[in-house]
């Protein structure tokens, strides 16, 4: 007597690679500067306004970060 067990497949969609998540990533990018002021710009100067607003948003996160932590400690007075 033999016994046949049947397999089934069973779809499952891919995992995500570093590849495609690093491609969506590129794409908001690219439509963000597509939709703002960059578009037609120099690559130059696209990259530096990048840099330039990327460098400012993590100074201000980074400040955040150490009012969060030292916050109590601080003695901040406001006008003269």
């Amino acid at each position: 007597m033999t016994t046949y067990i049947r397999r089934t497949a069973i779809e499952v969609e891919p995992c995500l690679r570093t590849s495609d998540i690093k491609n969506e990533k590129m794409d908001v990018i690219n439509t963000i500067v597509q939709n703002s002021s960059l578009n037609g710009m120099p690559k130059w100067y696209k990259a530096t306004a990048i840099l330039l607003f990327s460098t400012i948003v993590t100074l201000l996160a980074t400040m955040l970060v150490l009012l969060f932590i030292y916050g109590p400690e601080m003695n901040i007075k406001f006008g003269y």
